[in-house]
């Protein structure tokens, strides 16, 4: 029989990956984490490939107990981790023993944490991700009693003295700010808006409740196009800063559409997406301006910073003997 996580408080999880890869063709949104960064840390420290499945949680408290004794990694915004009461460090590799209960709570200064176990989960797959999809109705959120199978079998870790932590791996942990600034490129329809389009970054923005994966609608001093003539529906990039006729902005996430209509005033970064999956309802944002390059140079040290922290991982793994997963 299988080891298992069980979950005794769901809360808002979902099993994640970082989505489907060249589905858009297709007319499928990609999904997945919409941390990315945060998503890949995780399975990195656990030794993971980091497309692997790992747990999702949004703004609420989660708990769960396994079976056997597991290695967890819990990253994205600051919360408060426990193993049977005992209080755990975020952004490092953590043993759970069998039948010990993990618990995070108080999800702040933004809104999502990632879980990863060591061999990560099973999981159905949907055109090669497991990410939920909320248009088609695959993959619903965990709920109280769920049972996540674990593909792997973790050996025992539980420290000897006073359970003092056994990693100091130096993940490249975000800033996770009180008030966000989130990094954008032009897009394709600069030109279209004129003057108008400094309004993008000389205010604040607040986001509304209406918001979700699929996309953020914001309120402010909306730039307004000043040409003529309709906008064509065509494919878009994940991360569009879109300017409908009305006063609100529509920023696109992992779970948006593959076309749309509206005039495309600029493009949220790579690593500005990141940071845009933490931002709440009710708060306020500002946009700052980024030139290609920079985009893509901040990027590069982003990943580069992952792949660096991946060889550390490999290095302690091999040290203490703790098997790396098959396939990764």
């Amino acid at each position: 029989m299988a080891d298992t996580l069980t979950v005794r408080t769901a809360g808002i999880t979902t099993v994640q990956d970082l989505g489907r890869v060249g589905r858009s063709r297709y007319g499928l949104p990609a999904n997945g984490a919409v941390d990315q960064h945060s998503a890949r840390v995780a399975n990195v420290l656990c030794g993971n490939d980091e497309h692997a499945p790992l747990l999702e949680i949004t703004a609420l408290d989660f708990a769960c107990t396994p079976s056997s004794d597991i290695l967890v990694a819990v990253t994205g915004a600051p919360a408060d981790l426990t193993v049977d009461g005992a209080t755990r460090p975020q952004w490092e590799p953590v043993p759970v023993p069998a039948g010990a209960t993990l618990r995070v709570t108080g999800i702040r200064r933004g809104l999502r944490v990632y879980l990863a176990v060591l061999g990560s989960f099973e999981a159905d797959y949907l055109q090669g991700s497991c990410a939920p999809d909320t248009i088609l109705g695959f993959g619903p959120a965990l709920r109280d009693g769920d049972e996540l199978a674990l593909r792997t079998a973790c050996p025992s870790l539980d420290h000897p003295f006073s359970r003092i932590p056994l990693f100091r791996l130096n993940a490249p942990v975000p800033r996770f700010p009180t008030s966000w600034t989130i990094d954008v490129t032009d897009g394709p329809d600069r030109a279209d808006f004129g003057d108008t389009g400094r309004r993008l970054f000389e205010a604040p923005f607040t986001v509304s409740p209406q918001s979700n994966h699929i996309g953020l609608r914001l309120r402010g001093d909306v730039p307004r196009r000043v040409t003529q003539g309709e906008v064509l529906s065509r494919g878009v990039p994940i991360g569009a800063v879109e300017v409908p006729a009305g006063d609100e902005l529509l920023v696109l996430h992992r779970g948006r559409g593959v076309t749309a209509g509206y005039p495309v005033l600029a493009v949220v970064t790579a690593t500005g997406l990141s940071a845009l999956g933490h931002v709440r309802p009710g708060q306020s944002i500002r946009f700052r301006h980024r030139t290609l390059d920079q985009a893509i140079t901040a990027h590069r040290a982003q990943r580069g910073a992952v792949d660096a922290l991946r060889t550390r991982v490999r290095t302690a793994f091999d040290a203490l003997r703790i098997p790396v997963p098959a396939g990764t």
